[in-house]
């Protein structure tokens, strides 16, 4: 672990203590960080394992085909960015470093390349398909148990395992979705790329270099929008996975 990677641990951890004396960030709020951070490395590591399949090994060689979560910190999206809607009350997101990858290096890099991209929604969506079928096990298994599967309406309180699965299954969802937007340099845009003529895909990198800070500012500044296109995903979810 560099001396870099330390400071931003300790950054981040103090950021953290300050917000639980001043009952800021809720348990609900760290659970939630729990699980974003191995998901969010995933759909990283992802990217560059399918690459390394398709020929490229940029990724390998640098060190980042690895679960280690200091190897993917990034300053902004890693610690600035969750601090900053921690201590703002709003639900904590956040996104690692990049996994580089070198599209000239894949045997076919125009059709390999956008399945490269779509490899970090898919874990993603897989993920959440797992974390709602151990719920749905779990929360069945409960009620069969307390012989109410007949009841008309039922309550059941929530473990700190029902509250992981549920994290679990809802973030990835929104990753999933989230990163399918075909706005670059989210992973949907990799299905405009390929459509693009080779003549204009010089010019289409330089924008989506450019693009990131403007996909940070929609998020932040319109958060009801955003919550009127994912809560029906959310929802379906619940109904899917939740007796």
């Amino acid at each position: 672990m560099g001396l870099k990677s330390l400071g931003w641990l300790a950054l981040f951890l103090a950021v953290m203590v300050v917000a639980e004396v001043r009952h800021i960030v809720s348990g609900d709020a760290l659970i939630l960080l729990m699980v974003l951070v191995p998901s969010v490395i995933l759909h990283e590591v992802s990217h560059g394992f399918v690459a390394l399949m398709f020929g490229d090994d940029t990724a390998k060689r640098a060190g980042r085909l690895t679960l280690n979560p200091f190897a993917h910190i990034d300053p902004i999206g890693s610690v600035l960015l969750p601090a900053l809607l921690i201590f703002a009350g709003l639900t904590p997101i956040g996104y690692a470093k990049p996994v580089p990858v070198n599209v000239s290096r894949l045997r076919s890099p125009r059709n390999q390349s956008v399945l490269v991209s779509l490899a970090g929604p898919a874990v993603n969506v897989t993920l959440s398909l797992i974390a709602g079928i151990l719920l749905h096990l779990r929360l069945s298994q409960i009620l069969a148990q307390s012989n109410l599967l007949s009841s008309a309406q039922i309550t059941v309180d929530p473990s700190l395992v029902d509250r992981i699965f549920f994290y679990m299954g809802a973030i990835n969802l929104l990753l999933g979705v989230f990163n399918m937007i075909p706005i670059p340099p989210l992973d949907g845009s990799a299905v405009i790329e390929r459509i693009l003529p080779s003549a204009m895909l010089p010019g289409y990198y330089r924008l989506r270099m450019l693009m990131l800070p403007v996909v940070l500012v929609l998020f932040l500044v319109f958060p009801n929008a955003i919550a009127t296109v994912f809560n029906p995903i959310i929802n379906l979810w619940l109904r899917i996975f939740v007796p």
